[in-house]
């Protein structure tokens, strides 16, 4: 049986190596049919080990780097296939796939890359970091108060780009002899400037309502989900009034633990069907699209559970209400927003008209998320996450023409002098 199993195991390996063989082939053969690198071109890199499970790190990007790039050229440094195989399917920047580190060495080897940026904390990162004379950055892929962005692993890069104060305040409280004020800088969120996708609906008087609920969590303290204890309740009040229209997107995950909450998601979905063919004009809106940007602009209203979409919703600069969750045994940061958010109980899902009301009319709700909003991305205003976005570059940038300078002016001072040389050389003789 041992040994039956062992072959079973060797043929599927054997199997993976060549599917995968076989998409290095493709990857290659698309890019040789492209347009080739231009030789010292490029100043900015984005490293990126993943694969397309993880795409979602990069696509949010793909904006604020396309307008970066018309100052600073830039180039995705793709490790994994897949992860290839995905840029080169979208509307990415400019892509080399540089599998092994002999091919990485290759390329950089033939641009003048001066700043390396990093979404994630893969552990592949580790290999780009041998190579000096530029910046390795850290700008993560979104902001949260999760432990991941307090991770020791901050301090492997030269520099990490940060949303704003609540970011460093949360590193100052973890990281030990972390110099926060000279190796953070705070660029707010700027692909809140850059939004992706189409509205589905033509805006009218309606009060439009995100609700993004995350999936049901595969541990007690992960239990943030909402579809279950609140779903219903709340979207079925909102489909019930004239005056509003609802935005349902929920996580792709969801009922992949429990069953009951994959059939309460499965009825909502239906419900919104069924009150669209009644009232056709309310174009209520079940959302599973690959673009997130939209919906963040669009509603007046967000009610999301405890999740990345709390902050993204946050970096909108509009109201929104975050759901309790019912299991005491869910983990609640009490640090930052959550300990003064805009709280839904279960209790009053059904009352959700009421409670939408109540946020965009109480001056005292209204003024407590701009303070936190300020806190956590500072200046929302269009277009300034972008400008301070390319001030960090641009920062950068001279801090390695004059590292780049002093380097220079250090080896000519270790050179001998060809008058000393030749004395040198005479006294020899």
């Amino acid at each position: 049986m041992a040994l039956v199993s062992d072959a079973k195991k060797a043929a599927a390996l054997l199997r993976k190596a060549l599917r995968t063989r076989s998409a290095v082939k493709d990857v290659r053969r698309t890019l040789a049919a492209r347009p080739q690198h231009p030789r010292f071109h490029y100043r900015v890199a984005v490293y990126f080990a993943d694969g397309a499970v993880n795409m979602y790190q990069m696509r949010q990007w793909y904006k604020p780097l396309a307008e970066l790039a018309e100052t600073w050229p830039v180039v995705v440094l793709s490790r994994a296939v897949t992860g290839a195989q995905a840029l080169l399917a979208e509307d990415a920047p400019p892509v080399a796939f540089v599998p092994t580190v002999r091919d990485l060495e290759q390329f950089i080897a033939t641009q003048d890359i001066r700043v390396v940026l990093y979404v994630n904390q893969n552990t592949r990162n580790f290999q780009m970091f041998r190579y000096g004379r530029r910046w390795h950055v850290f700008i993560n892929h979104g902001e949260s108060d999760k432990m991941y962005m307090t991770t020791n692993q901050y301090k492997a890069y030269d520099y990490a780009f940060i949303a704003g104060d609540a970011a460093r305040d949360r590193l100052s409280r973890v990281l030990w002899d972390y110099d926060i004020e000279h190796r953070t800088i705070a660029i707010g969120r700027p692909q809140a400037d850059h939004y992706s996708g189409r509205l589905p609906y033509t805006p009218d008087d309606r009060t439009v309502v995100l609700y993004a609920p995350t999936w049901e969590g595969d541990r007690p303290s992960a239990h943030y989900g909402s579809i279950l204890s609140h779903g219903e309740a709340l979207v079925g009040a909102l489909l019930a009034s004239t005056r509003h229209r609802v935005i349902y997107r929920p996580h792709p995950r969801s009922g992949v633990v429990l069953p009951e909450y994959g059939d309460a998601n499965r009825r909502i979905i239906a419900a919104i069907a069924a009150a669209n063919a009644a009232e056709p004009s309310a174009r209520h809106v079940f959302d599973d699209g690959p673009d997130l940007g939209w919906q963040l602009s669009a509603a007046d209203v967000a009610v999301v559970d405890i999740s990345a979409m709390v902050y993204d919703r946050l970096a909108a600069d509009k109201p929104l209400m975050i759901t309790r969750p019912v299991d005491p045994a869910a983990a609640i940061d009490t640090h930052g927003y959550l300990s003064a958010c805009e709280w839904l109980d279960a209790s009053v899902a059904g009352s959700i008209v009421a409670e939408t009301d109540r946020v965009l009319a109480d001056p005292e709700s209204v003024e407590r998320l701009e303070r936190w909003v300020r806190h956590y991305f500072g200046d929302t205003s269009p277009g300034a996450a972008t400008q301070r976005f390319h001030g960090a570059v641009r920062r950068l940038m001279d801090e390695w023409d004059a590292w780049y300078a002093r380097s220079v002016d250090e080896t000519q001072d270790d050179e001998p002098d060809p008058d000393e040389a030749e004395l040198d050389d005479a006294g020899e003789s």
